[in-house]
């Protein structure tokens, strides 16, 4: 039985229609909103809220100071799309970094980091230097140098969450192709008169 080429090539064309017009159901999951956003100036920060586009499980979140030192948080709640974590001291003046990790509906980690500014009370400091403090100083100038790498970081992490074609897709479709041209092939090598 000799399969016609026009149907070989109907079959070629459906297989690449659905393997690229439903891209969008094969995404992951994003960020769509948090509290405080990006790059914001917030006066007093009491909780942590992340939106995202679909449900999410296994929150972990971190807050870090300019220092790069941990701030303690509670424990994330997950409720939907959302994820919650209270922020128990206020917050001296200074630069943050919110660090997150999810696992999305599609059962894929992704992650980010959100820079934000604090205009909270200044940091206490001794009225009188001591040894220590002096010591405490040089450090906060590396920290400051290492602050913009943070947007950088974010942009990585959302190369990876991943806006475009996964691979696989691509070798599916080289996969599809290479089966459709064999097929034809053996269908036009059939009808040959000897």
């Amino acid at each position: 039985m000799a399969i016609a080429p026009r149907s070989i090539l109907a079959a070629l064309i459906c297989g690449l229609l659905v393997v690229f017009c439903s891209p969008a159901a094969l995404a992951h999951d994003s960020l769509k909103a948090s509290s405080p956003a990006k790059d914001a100036t917030v006066t007093s920060l009491d909780e942590i809220e992340l939106e995202f586009t679909s449900r999410v499980r296994m929150p972990f979140v971190a807050l870090r100071d300019a220092g790069d030192r941990q701030v303690d948080l509670g424990e994330p709640q997950v409720e939907g799309k959302f994820v919650r974590t209270e922020v128990p001291e206020p917050l001296p003046a200074g630069k943050y970094v919110i660090a997150w990790r999810v696992v999305s509906s599609d059962g894929h980690p992704i992650e980010g980091e959100i820079p934000f500014t604090a205009e909270g009370e200044p940091s206490p400091e001794p009225s009188t230097p001591t040894p220590a403090a002096e010591r405490s100083t040089p450090p906060s100038v590396p920290a400051e140098t290492t602050a913009p790498a943070a947007p950088e970081s974010s942009a990585v992490a959302a190369a990876e969450a991943g806006d475009g074609i996964p691979g696989w897709i691509w070798v599916a479709a080289a996969a599809l192709a290479l089966v459709g041209v064999g097929l034809w092939l053996a269908g036009s090598r059939a009808k040959r008169p000897e």
